[in-house]
């Protein structure tokens, strides 16, 4: 995998999604939308009654998140993903929205990879457990919609340099089934070893 580091700037373009390949790198600056279950299914719901999202989504990043309160002297608390697989049966709408890039943890549906291939979006994974670090990343962040559901509010967040790994690309790469291969190829032989 390269080491390089990719500088990317919300909101994403066509060319800089399709440019992108699973396994790389990336420091994310702008704007993205933090959302949980519940405000994609408010969101869903808007779509399919043919009403406007409190945001366009068109090149937009959604951060599967809901952050922790923040202390005095900051702009968010915990920031850390959550399971990306959680939002498949709301995502497929987004993306017909023009929604580009979506960021969590854990691997997503083969129907949503699908689609991602068909609307030209990336899923890219935060690490799970740095919620911390990567609050670091987050320099204003203010609930936009559904304040009435607490810390699943719909969120705006201007991050500089967030880091994230390129999971899903545009051409149907997955680094979680590479790695999976990889490490069956690795045990087999380790295995062929041991019985010479």
């Amino acid at each position: 995998m390269d080491q390089t580091v990719l500088q990317l700037r919300t909101p994403l373009t066509e060319e800089v999604v399709e440019s992108l390949k699973s396994g790389d790198r990336v420091h994310i600056s702008g704007i993205l939308y933090a959302a949980r279950d519940a405000a994609h299914i408010r969101m869903v719901e808007a779509l399919s009654l043919g009403q406007a999202l409190p945001f366009d989504p068109r090149g937009q990043t959604i951060y599967y998140m809901g952050p922790t309160p923040a202390r005095p002297g900051r702009q968010i608390g915990s920031a850390g993903p959550t399971t990306a697989g959680r939002m498949d049966a709301y995502t497929v709408p987004l993306l017909q929205a023009g929604l580009r890039g979506m960021i969590g943890k854990g691997s997503r549906s083969r129907a949503t990879r699908q689609a991602m291939i068909e609307h030209k979006a990336v899923y890219f994974a935060a690490t799970g457990g740095a919620a911390a670090l990567i609050a670091r990343s987050i320099r204003h962040s203010r609930v936009i919609a559904y304040a009435d559901l607490g810390t699943e509010a719909l969120h705006c967040l201007e991050v500089v340099q967030l880091p994230a790994v390129v999971i899903n690309d545009v051409h149907g790469g997955d680094l979680y089934e590479r790695a999976r291969e990889r490490f069956g190829r690795q045990q087999s032989a380790r295995h062929s070893e041991d019985c010479a």
